[in-house]
C-alpha cells in the first residue's frame, strides 16, 4: 500500500474532464404529477392521502432517474457538465428487508499525477469490504489537491445516492461516506457540507484545513490518523478536531455522536485498523427529521439542509442557522439569514393543529398548514430524495 503514503503537495493541473459529445449531462431529473393520480390535483391532503401521494410520486421518480442514468451507470462513467466521474462498486451481504446500505469511498492521492490518482483508486476499491451493502469507489474528478471536494463534485455524489436509491434498492437513510489521505480530506469538506445526505461518516488520514463540525450535529462521525501522521500536521489537527467534537457534545448531549481514534504508532498508513470504521458506521441510519439542525455554509453553497431553507444565493461561507422543533413550535434559535423556509410534515409537526414559528419573543407564524400534493411534487425535484418529500413549508421573515 505504499501508493497510500504519496505526498500531497505535487502541482499537477492534469485534469479527469473529457467529455464525449454524445453524453447526456447527469442532472436532476424533473417529474411531473403521476398521471391519472386522484390526489395530485386536490387542494389539500389528509396525511394517508399525503402518503400515498409521496408513494406514487416515489414510483414515478425512481424511474425517471434509472431510465435517465442506467447507460452511464452501466458505462461506469458519469457526465455532468465538463467533468467525468469514473466509477467502480460491488455489492456484499444479503439485501435487508428496507433496502441495501451503500457506501461511497473516497480514494486517496490528491494533486498529483492522473497515473497516481488511477492507482490510488485501484486501492480503493479493495481497501473495506461492509458485510452488507454497495461499496462504491469513484474516481474523483480532478488531479487537483483538493479532487473530491471541488464544487462540482457534490452533484457527482447527489446523482449516484438518486441512482442507487432507484436501480440498485438502497435505502436513502443508509447512504454513509469514507475516505482515505486526500480521500478523507474530502471527508471533512464532505461530511459537514452535505451532512443531510449521510448516516454516518469516517475520516482516515486527512487533513481538515478549515472545516467547520457544527453541521455535524446529527452524523455520527469517526476521526482516524496515525499518532506519527506529521505531515501537514495531520496528526495535530485531528486531535484537535477531536477535542472540538467532544466540545460539541458535551455542550449538546443528544448530538455529534462521534469517536475519535489517533492510533499510537502508526505514521500515514494505519495497517487497516481503521476498517473498524465501517462496521461502526452501519450501525447508524439517517434521521432525515431531527429535531435541532445545526447548519453552517460550506464551501459550496447549499439552498436546503434537513428541513430548513434559504436563499443560497444571498448565503455566503460560514453563515449559520440553528433551530428546533417541539410541541408544533419552530423555534429559530440563530440565523445569518433575514428569510428562512420551513419545510415540514407529520414527523416533524401536526399539520391539523396550529404551528407556530418564533425568534426570541416574535413569533414570525401561526396558523395550521396545508398539506398540498404541489408542495410535495416540488421538494421532490428541488431536493431529488425521498425523505426530503415535504407536504408543507412555512417561509418567514425575521
Amino acid at each position: 500500500m505504499t501508493a497510500l503514503l504519496m505526498a500531497l503537495s505535487c502541482n499537477s493541473s492534469a485534469q479527469n474532464t473529457a467529455e464525449p459529445a454524445e453524453a447526456v449531462s447527469l442532472t436532476m431529473p424533473e417529474v411531473k404529477a403521476p398521471a391519472g393520480s386522484s390526489l395530485a390535483d386536490k387542494a389539500t391532503l389528509t396525511k394517508a392521502e399525503a402518503d400515498a401521494y409521496a408513494a406514487e410520486l416515489a414510483q414515478v421518480w425512481k424511474a425517471a432517474v434509472k431510465e435517465q442514468g442506467q447507460s452511464q451507470f452501466e458505462e461506469k462513467a458519469l457526465h455532468i457538465g465538463q467533468h467525468t466521474m469514473r466509477i467502480w462498486w460491488a455489492t456484499y451481504g444479503t439485501k435487508p428487508a428496507g433496502g441495501r446500505s451503500l457506501y461511497i469511498s473516497l480514494h486517496g492521492g490528491g494533486g498529483a499525477a492522473p497515473s497516481v490518482n488511477d492507482q490510488q483508486w485501484e486501492n480503493q476499491k479493495q481497501l473495506y469490504k461492509p458485510a452488507e451493502g454497495v461499496y462504491l469507489a469513484p474516481r474523483a474528478i480532478t488531479n487537483t489537491w483538493d479532487l473530491h471536494f471541488v464544487p462540482e463534485a457534490d452533484a457527482f455524489y447527489e446523482a449516484i445516492i438518486r441512482y442507487a436509491v432507484s436501480a440498485w434498492d438502497v435505502n436513502p437513510n443508509r447512504v454513509y461516506i469514507m475516505g482515505y489521505s486526500a480521500g478523507g480530506d474530502g471527508v471533512w469538506r464532505l461530511g459537514p457540507r452535505m451532512a443531510d445526505h449521510w448516516a454516518a461518516a469516517s475520516m482516515m488520514a486527512g487533513h481538515p484545513g478549515d472545516v467547520r463540525l457544527e453541521s455535524l450535529r446529527n452524523t455520527p462521525f469517526m476521526i482516524w490518523c496515525g499518532a506519527l501522521d506529521a505531515a501537514y500536521d495531520r496528526n495535530k489537527e485531528c486531535a484537535d478536531r477531536i477535542a472540538q467534537m467532544d466540545k460539541l457534545q458535551a455542550d449538546d448531549p443528544e448530538g455529534y455522536i462521534h469517536e475519535g481514534h489517533i492510533v499510537e504508532g502508526k505514521e500515514h498508513w494505519m495497517d487497516l485498523v481503521d476498517a473498524a470504521a465501517v462496521p461502526w458506521m452501519a450501525a447508524h441510519t439517517r434521521n432525515p427529521y431531527p429535531s435541532k439542525v445545526v447548519w453552517v455554509q460550506g464551501d459550496v453553497m447549499k439552498p436546503a439542509f434537513y428541513w430548513l431553507g434559504v436563499d443560497a444565493s444571498a448565503a455566503k461561507k460560514g453563515d449559520m442557522l440553528v433551530a428546533s422543533v417541539k410541541d408544533n413550535t419552530v423555534t429559530i434559535e440563530k440565523s445569518d439569514y433575514s428569510r428562512i423556509t420551513v419545510y415540514l410534515n407529520d414527523e416533524l409537526v401536526n399539520p391539523d393543529r396550529p404551528v407556530k414559528v418564533v425568534y426570541g419573543e416574535k413569533v414570525l407564524f401561526e396558523g395550521t398548514l396545508t398539506r398540498s400534493p404541489e408542495t410535495m411534487l416540488q421538494t421532490l425535484n428541488a431536493r431529488g430524495d425521498l425523505s426530503y418529500i415535504f407536504p408543507a413549508r412555512v417561509e418567514v421573515s425575521l
